[in-house]
């Protein structure tokens, strides 16, 4: 199974940038999906969670500006984040507990992170 993450890059201060992050590989099922963020010297921090049924949760520092979805059927979860600030730069993870065919539990699998960096 992987996550590969996409649409990282240059944004300028209250501009907006959607990043997707697809899950391919021997999946039967997948539950949680996540967004994650990291900057250096500071631990990952949650940005927002999405369940299988698409009932959402964000850290209150993107509440209001950023959106999480899910597409099931392509296995692929997308954030948009609106009115983005120069604190919002860092690197961005997906996250996603994933069930194999013959797996008998959900296992995490991450992506490989994609850059945000915002200009003021």
């Amino acid at each position: 199974v992987q996550l590969q993450a996409s649409g990282g890059g240059l944004v300028q201060a209250g501009g907006s940038r959607g990043l997707s992050c697809a899950a391919s590989g021997s999946i039967f099922s997948i539950s949680g999906m996540a967004w994650y963020r990291q900057t250096p010297g500071k631990q990952r921090e949650l940005v927002a969670t999405i369940t299988s049924g698409g009932v959402t949760n964000y850290a209150d520092s993107v509440k209001g500006r950023f959106t999480i979805s899910r597409d099931n059927a392509k296995n692929t979860v997308y954030l948009q984040m609106n009115s983005l600030k120069p604190e919002d730069t860092a690197v961005y993870y997906c996250n996603a507990e994933i069930l194999s065919p013959y797996g008998t539990w959900y296992e995490d699998y991450w992506g490989q992170g994609t850059l945000v960096t915002v200009s003021s």
